[in-house]
């Protein structure tokens, strides 16, 4: 019997990563999507076929529709078929408030976070449909959607409300195609996206309003994702789940 396929967006570090390898050892077969770190990716495309799972890595901007189409057609030629989607590839800008964001960066921001994910799904939802025998995607938003990130990135965090939204709308509209869609919303996990909008201390310092007093991990994000790729989330379609201690 053939292993089902999974395609992770933005699959070199982080949620991403983790979210493959625990992917590899129940059983997928991975799709590894990154844009820029390929020395990541190959790490994680290594530790996925160290389990005997197959490791296909595509490269592709998400910001480019095209790209897009061409990193789907490399999955049709190479895989033949798509049975799960982790819609996870997202950025988040430096620290600033509204008053100093300029539309360049607000471009940015919602070409990666909410438009790359609809027109990936779509992509994703046209495959199952035409297979007949469903599929599931998950979404992976941010505890920011629910808590607005004032003066460090408000922008980043409406684009992760989108994303709880379309969650929702594209749930009910491919629900009788067997298509589950659902969402993870992590809160503070313990990765690079921090440092790379500038406070990698920022974690610590708030981890005082989390009620379980610590962050959280990449691997703990990734078993709710695996929970609501599996079977044990058959009734399950809709729905965001907070992976955040409470917060």
């Amino acid at each position: 019997m053939s292993r089902p396929t999974l395609l992770i967006t933005g699959a070199s570090a982080g949620i991403g990563a983790a979210t493959a390898r625990l992917a590899a050892e129940r059983g997928y077969d991975l799709a590894l999507n990154y844009r820029a770190d390929r020395e990541g990716v190959e790490a994680v495309a290594a530790n996925v076929r160290a389990t005997g799972a197959r490791a296909l890595i595509l490269q592709a901007d998400l910001s480019d529709p095209e790209a897009i189409e061409t990193m789907f057609a490399r999955l049709d030629r190479d895989f033949g078929q798509l049975d799960a989607l982790v819609n996870n590839a997202g950025i988040n800008e430096p620290i600033a408030q509204v008053v100093e964001m300029d539309h360049a960066r607000l471009r940015r921001t919602f070409d990666i976070n909410v438009i790359a994910p609809f027109l990936v799904a779509k992509q994703a939802v046209l495959r199952m449909q035409a297979q007949g025998d469903g599929g599931v995607i998950v979404n992976v938003s941010s505890a920011a959607a629910r808590l607005g990130s004032a003066n460090t990135f408000v922008d980043y965090a409406a684009s992760k409300a989108a994303i709880d939204i379309f969650t929702k709308g594209l749930a009910e509209e491919v629900a009788r195609d067997d298509i589950r869609v659902n969402a993870v919303r992590p809160g503070l996990i313990d990765t690079g996206i921090h440092a790379k909008a500038g406070d990698p201390e920022r974690p610590e310092r708030l981890i005082g309003g989390v009620p379980m007093g610590r962050t959280g991990s990449a691997e703990e994000v990734a078993e709710a994702i695996l929970y609501l790729l599996s079977d044990r989330a058959s009734y399950v379609t809709g729905t965001t789940l907070d992976v955040s201690g409470g917060r």
